[in-house]
């Protein structure tokens, strides 16, 4: 499965002692990972997956979040390769590696 999608980078609140930064999968994007992949989710849910930011590729996992999307972890190689900071706009291209 690919999607490709464009969304807004941000840093998770819930600590404020790290920076951790996300870009959240569109909802109705969500609903169809998580339709086609309930049977392959892993421990919390997690997908995983191999991610491109621009010339960027990595492998990571996306993980469900209370509102129903998925968030794609930015790790700093990436956000600083690529030049995105937070607030801004970014275009990701996700293939599923599970299922």
């Amino acid at each position: 499965m690919h999607l490709r999608f464009e969304t807004r980078v941000y840093r998770w609140q819930a600590r404020q002692d790290t920076a951790w930064f996300f870009a959240d999968v569109p909802e109705e994007l969500s609903a169809e990972v998580r339709e086609v992949m309930q049977p392959f989710a892993r421990g919390f849910g997690a997908v995983r997956v191999a991610a491109t930011v621009g010339e960027t590729t990595w492998r990571t996992s996306i993980f469900p979040g209370s509102s129903g999307t998925y968030a794609l972890p930015l790790k700093r190689a990436v956000r600083e390769g690529e030049g995105l900071v937070e607030g801004g706009p970014v275009t990701v291209d996700l293939d599923i590696l599970d299922g």
